[in-house]
C-alpha cells in the first residue's frame, strides 16, 4: 500500500515539477549541511558546543 502512495506522489511530481528556485534552495541547504559535517569531521566538535553532563543523584 505504501508503494502505491509513493508512486502516486511521483506521478504528481512529474506533472507539476518544482520551480528552479526551489531546486536551488534545496541544493543550497544540502550543501550547507555537507560543509558543516566536513568542518566537524576535519576540525572536531568545539568545546563550547558540548553540553556539560548533569551530576547523578547519589
Amino acid at each position: 500500500m505504501n508503494q502505491l502512495h509513493w508512486l502516486l506522489r511521483a506521478k504528481r511530481w512529474v506533472q507539476n515539477p518544482p520551480s528552479p528556485g526551489r531546486v536551488k534552495l534545496v541544493f543550497a541547504v544540502i550543501a550547507i549541511c555537507l560543509v558543516i559535517v566536513g568542518i566537524e569531521h576535519f576540525f572536531g566538535w568545539p568545546d563550547w558546543m558540548t553540553v556539560n553532563r548533569l551530576r547523578q543523584k547519589p
